[in-house]
């Protein structure tokens, strides 16, 4: 135990990384040894390659799946209150951090930009409140390969590499957030420049679908399939939750808005993806119920939920271990070499990977694994990740376009422009790149000094810290002496977030917090081992007394 902690304490306080020595040099490797080492294959290590191959695949293709089974899953839970978080937003605060609990709870980005499309085009919402809602979706997508990253919970190096893999998004995307939304408030410049570039009238037409999600999500639909109807009729404000079941449960129908619709989870024409054709008749996922309550919903989407994680943690537990396998079998300076592109390459890389998979989630969360497995390095990471950022919104431009309203079109302009912006003011300068790279090492660091950290962090940075400013927004929209009050916690939260700054820059914080880290780690492992601990030293005891029991029994005879 005092080895593990003297390991700890040699690791570096993360101010003193420096970009440099967090680098490591790429061997050379010449195509000609890379084509000589692909003729020194055999026909049983190309069969063991072809093998591995195929389980990667396999276990790829369901680790989307139970991703998009998780997506489905959290619809369905949150929905309503997603929807409800919607109604009535006139703070452009509140409706970034509405943007990011409400994509939190549905998992999905692009849910939360369309719920905010169809509020602005049914007027209930200004595009001036909608922009501080896509930025706040923008953060909460990033929550997903967060949580995909516990997979490599047991290896403490992989650990740390692919938390840091995985909140550089983040890092990235609150930067952006701090930097352009004090200017979008102040200039109002995306809206602007987005309501010139709109077009007067778009086409109503068929939603264009990515090959990802023709090939997933049939077999997701067969499932659990949400309902985004009922997310974004609440958030309008058309009926609640509580009325659509108290007509598809009981049959009330007293309001008419409800007659004829369905619950959180649907029947649907399911796309074939061999007979490029929807089936003729709607198909009911396994976990529809008709005439479901809202009970048996939320149970439904909770089995689901349940069934996804288990599914996730044993694919990306087979997808890592398929990596390892074939990582061991090949030259690590050629997989380095490989993955070693220009950074802007990579951003288009990260793109097209998008665009393919219809969602930043997807692509992130496949990608953090090998960041884990230090196949891909972190700032190679990086412009993938704002790749992926781009690409999300090009699909969401894609949709817009064959949508039937305007507005749509200037949200996804929004959400491109907000994208390339921070891209513009945090990638292509050298200096301005090592903030979200030094913040994600820090965090990596700080998960290997203290393992539990991570939960806290999704905790902290996606629902309790959203959740103040909400409420601290909320009660200025009071009026009043509210105000007084709003004001009064803003002057609060200032003071504690600059004597935090102060402490950790000025007031060696680092060294302190480490220490602590140490302290609370070392804690933990003690009363992990505590029991066999105690086991070992009862057994010992027991050994103790039967061995004085002989001695004395042993004395006796010979008397």
């Amino acid at each position: 135990n005092k080895m593990a902690v003297k390991t700890v304490n040699t690791h570096p306080v993360p101010m003193d990384l420096s970009p440099a020595g967090a680098e490591e040099e790429i061997v050379s490797y010449s195509m000609s040894q890379a084509i000589e080492a692909i003729k020194a294959k055999d026909a049983k290590s190309w069969g063991r390659t072809a093998l591995r191959v195929s389980s990667l695949i396999f276990f790829l293709y369901f680790f989307l799946f139970f991703l998009d089974v998780m997506g489905s899953s959290f619809k369905v839970l949150g929905g309503c209150e997603a929807g409800a978080m919607f109604k009535g937003l006139d703070n452009p605060i509140a409706g970034l951090m509405t943007g990011i609990i409400a994509t939190v709870l549905v998992q999905s980005s692009s849910t939360s930009t369309s719920i905010v499309v169809s509020l602005v085009g049914a007027d209930a919402m200004s595009v001036r409140v909608a922009i501080p809602v896509i930025m706040g979706a923008n953060i909460g997508t990033s929550v997903t390969n967060t949580i995909v990253s516990f997979g490599q919970f047991n290896d403490d190096d992989q650990f740390e590499r692919a938390f840091s893999g995985a909140t550089v998004h983040d890092m990235f995307n609150y930067l952006t957030v701090i930097t352009l939304l004090p200017i979008e408030l102040a200039t109002k410049c995306l809206e602007k420049m987005t309501d010139a570039m709109k077009p007067q009238d778009v086409n109503d037409d068929e939603k264009w679908v990515g090959p990802i999600k023709k090939w997933v999500g049939p077999l997701v639909k067969r499932v659990i399939n949400a309902n985004k109807d009922v997310i974004k009729d609440v958030a309008k404000g058309t009926y609640t939750c509580d009325e659509l079941y108290a007509y598809v449960h009981g049959g009330d129908e007293t309001n008419e808005a409800v007659v004829g619709k369905k619950g959180l989870i649907k029947c649907s024409n399911i796309y074939n993806p061999f007979t490029g054709e929807d089936s003729a008749e709607k198909i009911c996922p396994e976990f529809y119920k008709e005439h479901a309550s809202k009970g048996d919903d939320m149970a439904s989407g909770g089995v689901c939920l349940f069934i996804s994680i288990l599914g996730l943690c044993i694919c990306l537990y087979a997808l890592v271990k398929t990596l390892q396998a074939m990582v061991m079998a090949s030259s690590t300076a050629l997989i380095k070499k490989a993955t070693n592109i220009n950074p802007y390459l990579a951003i288009v890389v990260g793109i097209g990977i998008t665009i393919l998979v219809q969602s930043s989630s997807i692509t992130t969360s496949v990608l953090t694994p090998l960041v884990g497995l230090d196949i891909i390095k972190l700032e190679a990471m990086l412009p993938l990740t704002l790749g992926a950022n781009i690409g999300t919104t090009g699909t969401a431009l894609l949709a817009s376009m064959v949508s039937d309203k305007p507005e749509a079109v200037q949200i996804a302009l929004c959400h491109l422009f907000f994208n390339i912006f921070g891209i513009l003011i945090w990638f292509p300068v050298p200096f301005m790149r090592q903030y979200p790279l030094r913040a994600a090492r820090t965090l990596g660091w700080i998960t290997r000094q203290y393992k539990v950290f991570p939960a806290f962090y999704i905790l902290f940075m996606f629902v309790i810290a959203p959740g103040i400013f909400l409420g601290i927004s909320s009660i200025f929209d009071q009026g009043g002496a509210y105000v007084v009050i709003g004001v009064f916690l803003v002057i609060l939260v200032s003071l504690f977030a600059l004597r935090v700054m102060y402490f950790f820059l000025r007031q060696d914080g680092w060294t302190v917090f480490a220490s602590k880290l140490n302290e609370w780690q070392e804690d933990s492992d003690f009363k992990a081992a505590l029991k066999d601990k105690v086991k070992a030293l009862e057994e010992k005891v027991a050994l103790l007394e039967n061995g004085g029991a002989v001695a004395v029994q042993s004395k006796a005879t010979k008397i």
